[in-house]
């Protein structure tokens, strides 16, 4: 039974190309106001699920709630964001114009799109870069651009395809910072990662290889259950089950 406050709800969902099966019959919850975690090495089904759930794909088996409405449903472009793993930014703005033509397609009123802009500037730590060309940008710079438009409109859900590959370990942690401070203003996140370092800062992990879910449960749980010492033992020890 469906716990009252699961913002993502996903039962028996199969994807599959004409010749392999890319996702094999997923179960999974995630609760309101946490950050779960999405842990999985590479070609493990880690995008392929989030596209679904954002409702990239259609071509699928099995059912998918958010926030009580099905996958893909218009009602859900207000209350969900998804920040994919290639940029979703414009090389020729500046990362103010980048911000300001964003808010323009969620927030009605140019003076609520500026104040909305300051905010997500502010709250990425972009004020130095502000007026500089994106072209210009390092990588890590682009990702919090990536980042602060994903964040415009203060959704309710916010999906994050590897948010944080290629960051420096400083930026790295400013990031989950601010993901952690989202969580507890009541933001609900999903963070996939194919580092498993990255394990411990969330509430919930989800463990996939090759489109099955090994596990789900907090790191404590994980290795309680499994007897190891990290989330990269607990990993290994229920793959080979």
């Amino acid at each position: 039974m469906k716990n009252p406050i699961d913002t993502v709800v996903v039962r028996s969902l199969t994807v599959a190309s004409k010749t392999t099966k890319i996702l094999n019959s997923i179960d999974l919850g995630i609760s309101s106001s946490t950050i779960a975690g999405l842990i999985g090495p590479s070609g493990s089904g880690k995008s392929t699920l989030i596209r679904t759930i954002v409702g990239g794909l259609s071509n699928y088996h099995g059912s998918i709630e958010i926030l009580g409405q099905r996958a893909g449903s218009r009602a859900l472009r207000s209350r969900l964001s998804y920040m994919p793993q290639g940029s979703s930014i414009f090389d020729d703005l500046t990362v103010e114009e980048n911000l300001r033509y964003f808010a323009s397609l969620v927030i009605v009123g140019k003076s609520s799109q500026l104040v909305e802009v300051e905010r997500l500037i502010d709250l990425t730590h972009l004020n130095e870069v502000a007026k500089q060309i994106t072209s210009n940008l390092s990588g890590g710079q682009r990702q919090r651009v990536s980042l602060a438009i994903t964040l415009i409109g203060d959704r309710d859900l916010l999906i994050l395809d590897e948010p944080t590959v290629g960051l420096d370990p400083i930026l790295r942690e400013e990031l989950w910072t601010l993901f952690r401070t989202l969580a507890s203003n009541g933001k609900t996140l999903l963070v996939s990662s194919h580092s498993m370092d990255e394990a411990s800062k969330c509430d919930d992990l989800i463990l996939l290889r090759s489109g099955s879910i090994l596990a789900q449960g907090s790191a404590s749980e994980l290795l309680t259950k499994t007897g190891t010492q990290s989330v990269e033992e607990a990993f290994v020890s229920l793959g080979r089950c």
